[in-house]
């Protein structure tokens, strides 16, 4: 096949370190979506949805073919931590990650979950959404490592 194509879909998962509301201002929110919406189709990773509340962000990208994971990841946290410390006086994001992989079939429905996330969390806390997320997706962790 000369052409060389993929149709690859990822649900990405961070939090603000120790899970502090540094999101709480809405405004800012959805320019940080807006941000890391950009800053992932630079990378050939375009966002489908990006979401999130106060503490979390979610993004849905049909994910590029000359990128990997870890580096993708790595550069959306780098320049939209950036971006952020222009804005707040403090700000990090948690050292790790997750990322799920969406099958085409279910790209509608995890959009419309990335894009519905405050009414999700009126009464949820991350850690609880991450949980069922892992679990769902058969993905052991380990609690004392996985929140930071």
């Amino acid at each position: 096949m000369p052409q060389s194509l993929s149709s690859v879909y990822l649900h990405l998962v961070f939090s603000t370190k120790d899970r502090h509301p540094f999101l709480n201002e809405s405004d800012l929110r959805a320019a940080l979506h807006a941000y890391l919406g950009s800053a992932s189709k630079q990378i050939d990773c375009p966002a489908l949805a990006v979401g999130g509340v106060a503490d979390h962000v979610h993004m849905l990208c049909r994910f590029g073919r000359t990128v990997t994971q870890a580096d993708w990841v790595k550069e959306v946290k780098r320049v939209s931590s950036l971006w952020l410390k222009d804005r707040l006086e403090t700000f990090a994001w948690q050292s790790g990650y997750a990322v799920f992989s969406v099958g085409a079939e279910q790209v509608e429905r995890v959009a419309a979950y990335v894009a519905r996330q405050e009414e999700h969390h009126r009464g949820r806390a991350f850690q609880d959404e991450l949980r069922e997320l892992l679990k769902a997706h058969g993905q052991a962790w380990d609690e004392r490592y996985v929140w930071d």
